[in-house]
């Protein structure tokens, strides 16, 4: 007989889980609370075809490479060239082509320590305010208002495999809505059962479960307490403007963290034509609220996109608390993380567990291991 397995939640994560089971000859029913799949990887319908906050696959990771193998890529928008791209830094308030020297020589470094915070031990490398430029800039990966205070480790990572060249981040054309169909045509055709709308308060009993929601959704569902690690809080804005001849690809802050990109540049079809569509993601502090961030990301419009006011054409704002990815503080790894195994056939999935990488990397890993976990394939590739 197949074995049954349930996946409870359908992001990445969960169709990343239900494809992998299906895989290994299991009988795989995905539950989905809202009515289309997808989770923070969905795209708006058009005109305005935005993601919840700006997103980026990175070519480099295993997720690319699983994704490749399975012939689940979509088609790339085609990245604009690094010259003439317009990408620009805000330092000590204006515009920069290039970020400062000091913050460069720490991409070149190979390893950081994971008991003493980034900040701290990038000065004596860079320099004070190298240091504070490299921990800024990471937050494009980080979604965190002081990535300076975390483990080193952890944000050295990111800072070198945001920075890498050629650019490891690609677009899929039409937004992340095309990869989550490709997975939901594939989990379809490979017989997993999808129920969407189906809002699970109780969990499956007649196999191993895969709990692939949010951390704090899990720690509701299950009833345990410990399912908590820290994460981001960040304002969303989005924007359409009508073109301007000249106005900047990316607005990266050095001043404070945040990030503006147009992403018409690479893919002009998610506006209409003669419009671009502008997205930022700006971290608040705890103590903060959206118009905090809302009010940074105003202060980047202005210096990247002269006369944005009067060219806007439509704009949407949000505050996304908790569903930026795991950050781990001094002293921590992805191995402190909620663990995977939760006992009694119970699994997690999703990008605050223990699992590696970078993103979604981390909902990736986490789905593979869950379900090699679960049905005791270790051909599969669990993470140790």
């Amino acid at each position: 007989m197949r074995r049954r397995i349930s996946v409870i939640g359908g992001g990445l994560a969960g169709l990343t889980a239900a494809l992998t089971a299906a895989e290994a000859g299991a009988r795989v029913t995905l539950y989905e609370a809202h009515s289309s799949l997808g989770g923070r990887a969905r795209t708006a319908d058009a005109p305005y075809r935005t993601n919840e906050g700006p997103h980026a696959l990175y070519y480099r990771g295993p997720h690319w490479t699983w994704l490749k193998q399975h012939d689940l890529l979509p088609a790339m928008a085609p990245l604009p060239p690094l010259e003439g791209s317009r990408f620009r830094f805000r330092r000590d308030g204006r515009l920069r082509k290039v970020p400062p020297a000091a913050m460069l020589r720490l991409v070149r470094r190979r390893d950081a320590p994971v008991d003493r915070d980034f900040h701290s031990w990038a000065a004596g490398i860079a320099g004070e305010a190298g240091a504070r430029a490299a921990a800024r800039y990471s937050a494009v990966a980080i979604f965190h208002h002081d990535p300076g205070s975390l483990s080193a480790a952890f944000v050295l990572e990111r800072l070198r495999r945001a920075t890498a060249l050629p650019p490891e981040a690609h677009y899929p054309a039409g937004g992340w809505g095309s990869l989550v169909g490709l997975m939901a045509s594939r989990a379809w055709d490979m017989g997993v059962r999808i129920e969407v709308g189906a809002r699970v308060g109780e969990l499956p009993q007649d196999g191993p479960v895969v709990v692939a929601t949010s951390l704090p959704a899990a720690r509701t569902l299950l009833g345990d307490a410990s399912l908590t690690w820290p994460s981001g809080r960040t304002a969303l804005v989005d924007l359409a403007v009508r073109e301007r001849r000249g106005d900047a690809f990316v607005v990266s802050d050095l001043d404070s963290p945040g990030w503006l990109e147009r992403f018409t540049a690479q893919d002009p079809a998610l506006a209409p034509a003669g419009e671009q569509l502008i997205q930022g993601q700006v971290p608040v502090a705890p103590e903060e609220g959206r118009a905090a961030g809302v009010a940074r990301a105003e202060e980047l419009l202005d210096l990247g996109y002269p006369g944005w006011r009067d060219r806007t054409v439509w704009r949407r704002e949000a505050l996304a608390a908790g569903r930026t990815g795991a950050v781990d503080p001094v002293g921590s790894t992805w191995r402190d993380r909620p663990r995977v195994d939760r006992g009694g056939g119970v699994y997690l999935a999703g990008d605050q567990v223990a699992a590696p990488g970078v993103l979604s990397e981390v909902s990736f890993a986490s789905a593979i291991t869950a379900v090699t976990l679960a049905l005791g394939e270790r051909r599969l590739g669990a993470v140790a």
